[in-house]
């Protein structure tokens, strides 16, 4: 069967190559924000007494008289432009079938990405370390080859991270064989404190370095909150600011890896509460005429959900599962954690705090969170 898979490296361009990719970045986000005014302001699609057609096909040629008319943006790719056009007709479908927001102009520093289409890519390897990848209009930039290209070429998403490098996504069309799931079943709780506990007994923690980091974090945003915006220190202190968080979103992202991987390999069965993650993190504040109560520790207790990144693991955990031919079952969260994984019985006082659980019916003594995978796994089986 043929799959897509994503390969994703870091780039080490020239200063030259940094400011050309800089350059495409900021045309690109130029010409989505162009076509997303236009669409607010031009939405019955008529305008000058001429029926116009605001979709990526009836703006492309807009777009080249555009191109002709300002050197700037005819200097880059023209297929990263019309890229751009077809990821707004794509946000849009998104919106009105319910599954985003309302399309939003994209920003400089948070959306400095653009795509190629695997027809101008090419990828050469220079040892078993480096490589280099050919980007139109820009050249040969160098890359760190972390693992083997293998497919054919489909896009190549380049984009600068909050810290500052440049990464390049490259998607693949390959062939693999029709996988066979592996026998077992596992149930994952995810925590706060603990952010995945296996009903096995195992669990997987953050590295004590996100915490760490985290304090200077605080410090470098008091810094920042301290220097005049659009000062040259500004500038400085928000670089500092925005490493900082970019090696604590990598560490997150590795540890989700590592756990999804771990568990895509071991068994073919996971299941994994269905938890409405976007609501459990809503704001608390509510409005002037009815203010939220306990404000603060929501917003702690949002801060803390979020930064152990329990969708990402299940997104990354879903498409593992997938490709290994095994499945994700997803079940409902109720009482999970009041529940005896021994005999089954519902108390909302066994559980005597975050890590222990003792069953006020048979007594029974769990770690909580294993008690709660161990539940979550066993209403995956009864669910068939």
């Amino acid at each position: 069967m043929q799959i897509i898979r994503g390969f994703q490296y870091r780039l080490y361009p020239t200063a030259e190559q940094a400011e050309a990719m800089a350059r495409t970045a900021g045309v690109v986000r130029l010409v989505y924000n162009l076509a997303l005014e236009q669409r607010q302001i031009f939405g019955p699609r008529r305008y000058g007494g001429t029926r116009h057609k605001l979709g990526a096909k009836g703006l492309s040629g807009e777009l080249s008289a555009l191109r002709k008319e300002i050197d700037w943006i005819g200097a880059v790719s023209q297929t990263a432009q019309n890229q751009a056009l077809l990821d707004l007709d794509k946000a849009f479908v998104n919106f009105f079938e319910g599954r985003a927001g309302y399309p939003k102009p994209r920003k400089k520093f948070q959306d400095d990405t653009f795509r190629q289409m695997g027809r101008e890519i090419d990828v050469q390897m220079l040892n078993k370390k480096w490589g280099q990848v050919k980007l139109p209009k820009i050249g040969w930039v160098r890359l760190r080859v972390t693992r083997p290209l293998d497919g054919e070429i489909r896009s190549a998403t380049v984009r600068r991270e909050a810290g500052g490098q440049w990464m390049v996504s490259i998607s693949c069309r390959t062939e693999r064989k029709v996988p066979t799931a592996l026998p077992g079943s596992v149930g994952v709780d995810r925590g706060v404190v603990i952010p995945y506990a296996f009903s096995t007994g195992e669990t997987i923690h953050l590295p004590q370095t996100i915490k760490k980091r985290d304090k200077s974090i605080r410090r470098a945003r008091k810094n920042l909150s301290r220097k005049k915006r659009g000062s040259k220190r500004y500038a400085r202190a928000r670089i500092r600011v925005a490493r900082l968080e970019a090696r604590n979103a990598r560490a997150r992202t590795h540890v989700a890896h590592e756990a999804s991987t771990q568990l895509a390999r071991r068994f073919g069965c996971v299941a994994i509460e269905d938890l409405k993650i976007r609501q459990m993190t809503a704001s608390a504040k509510g409005t002037v005429e009815s203010p939220g109560v306990n404000v603060r520790a929501k917003s702690g207790l949002n801060r803390s959900i979020l930064n152990v990144g329990w969708h990402r693991f299940e997104t990354l955990l879903a498409y593992k599962l997938a490709a290994a031919g095994g499945a994700l079952n997803k079940v409902a969260p109720h009482h999970t954690s009041q529940t005896c994984s021994s005999c089954g019985v519902t108390h909302k006082d066994s559980r005597k705090s975050q890590a222990l659980f003792v069953c006020e019916n048979c007594g029974a003594m769990h770690n909580a969170d294993t008690n709660a995978a161990k539940n979550i796994l066993a209403k995956a089986l009864a669910l068939g």
